[in-house]
């Protein structure tokens, strides 16, 4: 059996059989604080694909930092075929500020593919880009909404890609929503240099959310099983498919005040239903903010002070809503009753 060739990432490798963090140089800080990206790999005895998996691209969003620490800690991964690739935090300066930015106020997933030689922001990008995507065949890039929103796990992948959907189909995250590419977004250059990139949206920033984290877990270890870099003992498969949403869109506050929202994430809506009332501080001027669609919400604003304009709900259509409360119902007690996460107090 010929022995297979180290990782070479950086200025260093990593042997067959052996796992290893490696800080790439990004920066130093005004005040002479070095700034690095730290990668973490798992380099297989056993030849197979490399496969990243990132988060804190924006630096407030934590939960798919949580989600990679504890996919790290997996047991299974002893047994790994191929190469993993783990940046836990992308963007060391928003994490570090609770932010989503970087320091020139850029936003990061707007920056790519970068450049060596442009705004921190595009370097940082080019540094993701030429040492991370280029070494990889594909990504799962794990984000959660912006701050004072909340998404339900889902899964976002471009449309006409059968690849990223049968993948998605196999994360089994409770919604996949088609979105299309946007220019400077890690998925839409990573497509461009030929590597598929799944993006995982869930929860709110700055916070934890324990279903959140579990789905982002089991998604993953999902996606490694199909592509035999994991054995399939402990690594269930979706009770139920995914819900399958071509079209979406935001529900937007019809004038400044205070939100009261009686509908959340994970709720079917029928179109006209009242899912919110947005008053006045005097409570003398009361809008109710109806559906215009039937479908399943999303994502949501959980701010109760809202300006005109402001988005409310994200409202998705999908294919089977006869089905659709029993099949997050069926998904949800999946990942309750997961034996994966017995231990998860300890890990």
């Amino acid at each position: 059996m010929v022995k297979r060739a180290p990782f070479r990432i950086g200025q260093q490798t990593v042997a067959p059989g052996t796992r290893r963090t490696v800080d790439l140089p990004v920066s130093v800080m005004s005040d002479h604080t070095p700034v690095t990206m730290s990668t973490h790999v798992i380099h297989g005895r056993r030849d197979g694909p490399v496969v990243f998996v990132s988060a804190g691209v924006h630096g407030d969003e934590i939960i798919g930092v949580e989600i990679v620490r504890r996919l790290l800690r997996m047991p299974s991964l002893k047994s790994l075929r191929g190469t993993l690739v783990a940046v836990p935090i992308v963007n060391a300066f928003g994490f570090l500020s609770n932010s989503r930015y970087l320091p020139d106020r850029r936003d990061l997933n707007r920056c790519f593919p970068g450049t060596e030689g442009g705004s921190l922001a595009s370097r940082l990008a080019h540094i993701f880009m030429d040492e991370i995507v280029a070494r990889c065949d594909l990504g799962i890039d794990l984000h959660s909404a912006a701050v004072h929103r909340t998404n339900m796990p889902q899964i976002r992948i471009s449309p006409n890609n059968r690849e990223t959907f049968r993948l998605a189909r196999v994360f089994g995250a409770p919604v996949i929503l088609y979105s299309r590419l946007r220019e400077g977004s890690l998925r839409a250059a990573a497509k461009e240099s030929g590597v598929d990139v799944l993006l995982y949206e869930a929860g709110e920033a700055l916070r934890f959310d324990e279903m959140a984290v579990r789905a982002g877990v089991s998604g993953i270890l999902r996606v490694l099983r199909d592509r035999q870099m994991l054995p399939s003992k402990g690594i269930s498969k979706p009770r139920r498919k995914s819900l399958v949403s071509i079209s979406s869109r935001w529900l937007r506050a019809p004038q400044g005040g205070l939100l009261r929202s009686f509908k959340s994430e994970g709720d079917m809506v029928e179109a006209g239903e009242t899912l919110a009332v947005v008053s006045d501080p005097f409570g003398e001027v009361e809008i109710p903010v109806d559906a215009d669609r039937a479908g399943l919400i999303v994502g949501r604003t959980v701010f109760p002070s809202v300006n005109e304009g402001d988005a409310l709900f994200h409202v998705a259509q999908v294919a089977d809503t006869d089905d659709a409360e029993e099949t997050l119902e069926f998904l949800s007690t999946q990942l309750e009753e997961d034996p994966l996460f017995d231990e998860d107090a300890i890990i």
